[in-house]
């Protein structure tokens, strides 16, 4: 008799019943055979593993013996006993013939109920651990996405600062701001790539763990004989150590990189337009109670910000660093203090501190604080500084060479006080902006304490050997005068400095300048 035609309809509805029975085998919703999708319901005496009633016409199980999986107990296969005590020295169960066998000769033993409790014991306390680990992974998670969508914020207002700077240029300049823009989108995608696989590599690290976690928490929950047969594979997992994930320095858009005296390196092209400002702040070092300009010269103090907490902040001091260090030549620059009643300046080491901790690097600076001006190098003691009449600037040169740090008035040109030191490291300007350790004026009360500091261009006649470029946008707050051996000789005095800083607000503002026949030094 011939075969009955194929149903192919009945066909495909079996193909997926099976499909679905294999899938759900492999989520682990039922407990299902792999080889025919049927549930245990026997378990094989001499294999010694569960078993679909499929399974036990198989020539695999030929001639084995059987028990209903709920009666069935885990045996001995060498000794086919079951599993009485506990070897300290293998780390798994033995029945009582397996004490007796060599490969057990003068071992240890315990009953295989005390050595659970013990061993589930030890694996609970380094769970414990993991799990801890879990949640700071987690947390450095959301820094890491908090950091992706800061980048994401600088390089847009980064950019919006690019376009305002290149709309006063003439019409042949596009081709220098299209390129700009390019180097800022391209530092954008490798950094946001950056952190994108960071922050992959974060989701496998804590995908691993979750799945350990969840592996351990149901070995723990096994019988107890099943949990020390796998016993040296979970204290293996237990013991996993994972290093936690950190922000790496450079990890945000170098701001400072692309608006950095961005007018100035075009001076070739629109030298009568463009002014230059040697030193700018660097926001990726600035505390977050600054808010700088979009132009990087000035900061003001205000409500602390929500910001990334990256390497190169200052997190427990009031500081916001310039842009570039000096590590060679002569340097100076005017610090504008105005009526300011408390405020900090001068320059630090590289490694000079910056996040809670043991403080470790060199800072020289001079301060104004309790109507006292002192002078201080950490580590070091406090010098009082006698000052016959107050200030409006301070000038600070800086002789990296000669080892030679110096402050002086420079309006009545009165010294205040000189450093000298065997300078080895990269040195940063730095200004504090008029609050205390407590983050309170000491001249004003904290709602009226918010005091704005400015840094204005300032041109070098000597520094190219050539006139200083004019400028339509800012005015220098002083010009250098010459036969004066480098040091410039302001021309300006109190009265042009207080239009340019209106008495209504407490400033420090800095007029920087770069000293006579010296290049600027790489940070």
């Amino acid at each position: 008799m011939d075969d009955p035609p194929c149903n192919l309809a009945l066909k495909n509805l079996c193909d997926t019943f099976l499909q679905e029975k294999r899938q759900r085998v492999s989520t682990g919703s039922e407990d299902l055979c792999s080889l025919h999708a049927e549930k245990f319901k026997l378990f094989c005496l001499e294999d010694q593993q569960p078993v679909c009633v499929v399974c036990v016409h198989s020539d695999k199980h030929k001639n084995h013996s059987f028990r209903p999986i709920d009666e069935a107990e885990v045996l001995c296969s060498l000794h086919a006993e079951k599993f009485k005590l506990f070897c300290l020295e293998d780390h798994q169960p033995v029945c009582v013939g397996c004490v007796q066998s060599d490969k057990h000769n003068n071992h240890s033993f315990r009953p295989i109920d005390e050595a659970a409790l013990d061993c589930k014991e030890e694996v609970q306390k380094s769970l414990k651990c993991l799990l801890a680990k879990l949640k700071v992974f987690n947390e450095v998670k959301t820094k890491f996405y908090q950091t992706a969508a800061h980048i994401k914020v600088q390089a847009r207002n980064t950019e919006r600062q690019i376009n305002e700077q290149f709309k006063k240029l003439h019409q042949f300049l596009q081709e220098e701001e299209k390129a700009r823009i390019t180097a800022l989108r391209k530092e954008e995608e490798q950094k946001s790539q950056m952190m994108k696989e960071k922050i992959e590599g974060l989701n496998r690290e804590i995908s691993t763990l979750s799945n350990t976690v969840k592996t351990i928490e149901e070995e723990l929950r096994a019988e107890h004989v099943s949990f020390l047969q796998n016993y040296k594979t979970t204290v293996a997992r237990v013991k996993l150590t994972l290093q936690e994930p950190q922000l790496n320095p450079g990890a945000l858009i170098d701001v400072a990189k692309h608006l950095h005296n961005l007018a100035f390196r075009v001076r070739d092209k629109m030298r009568d337009i463009v002014s230059y400002t040697p030193v700018i702040l660097d926001p990726n070092s600035a505390h977050p109670v600054y808010s700088l300009s979009d132009d990087l010269a000035s900061a003001r103090h205000g409500e602390r910000q929500e910001l990334p907490d990256n390497p190169e902040r200052f997190d427990c001091l009031y500081h916001v660093l310039g842009s570039e260090g000096f590590n060679s030549g002569t340097r100076i620059w005017d610090v504008v203090v105005g009526k300011n009643g408390y405020w900090t300046l001068g320059v630090l080491a590289e490694s000079y501190w910056r996040k809670n901790g043991d403080r470790q690097g060199k800072c020289w600076r001079i301060m104004l604080c309790d109507r006292v001006y002192r002078a201080y190098c950490s580590p070091g003691p406090t010098t009082v500084i006698s000052v016959k009449q107050k200030p409006w600037r301070i000038r600070v040169q800086l002789d990296w060479n000669r080892g030679k740090l110096s402050f002086s008035d420079p309006d009545t040109n009165t010294h205040l006080h000189t450093f000298t030191h065997s300078f080895t490291e990269t040195l940063f300007p730095f200004i504090l902006n008029g609050v205390n350790a407590n983050g309170r004026s000491p001249q004003a009360p904290r709602a009226a304490g918010i005091v704005q500091q400015a840094i204005r261009s300032q041109s070098s006649a000597h520094h190219q050997g050539q006139a200083p470029p004019k400028s339509q946008t800012v005015q220098p707050i002083a010009t250098p005068a010459e036969g004066q051996g480098g040091l410039p000789q302001y021309q300006q005095q109190h009265q042009q400095a207080n239009e340019q800083f209106p008495p209504n607000s407490r400033h420090i503002a800095e007029a920087c300048h770069e000293s006579v026949n010296r290049t600027p030094s790489k940070a």
